[in-house]
């Protein structure tokens, strides 16, 4: 995967993953429009930063075709990629929705569990993407 493919990657993710947060913010009715998307730019830029370094490093461990991957590897990059990402979010999630820090985590956990199933989705729509794309242009 080039580094052009990976920054492409973690653009279209985070606009969607901020996108998907944010609605759930709102209709969980926590807070207003405005601290809801900073809040969810915040951890999406925390993200994007542990995306790039995340994913680099699975994709050295997880070599080969990114399309063939099972659900079970699957499963496992989105698991580890967000409980690693959660470290991080949680004092942004208290920070923004002046939350005590065991809410916080229950509304971060509650987000990334949301997440997973978007991340899922979504990579799994981007490698098959990405895998056409690379075929129709020659590119394999």
């Amino acid at each position: 995967v080039s580094l052009i493919e990976r920054i492409i990657h973690m653009l279209l993710f985070e606009i969607g993953a901020v996108a998907v947060s944010t609605a759930a913010v709102l209709l969980a009715e926590h807070d207003s429009a405005d601290t809801a998307m900073a809040m969810n730019i915040s951890i999406s830029l925390i993200a994007m930063l542990w995306n790039f370094a995340f994913n680099w490093g699975f994709d050295k461990i997880f070599t080969g075709r990114r399309e063939a991957r099972g659900w079970s590897v699957r499963l496992l990059q989105t698991l580890a990629f967000e409980g690693g990402l959660l470290l991080f979010t949680v004092p942004v999630v208290m920070y923004f929705l002046r939350l005590d820090w065991w809410s916080a985590l229950l509304a971060d956990i509650a987000l990334t569990v949301l997440i997973v199933g978007y991340s899922l989705a979504f990579n799994w729509l981007f490698d098959h993407a990405r895998a056409r794309y690379r075929r129709q242009h020659g590119l394999d």
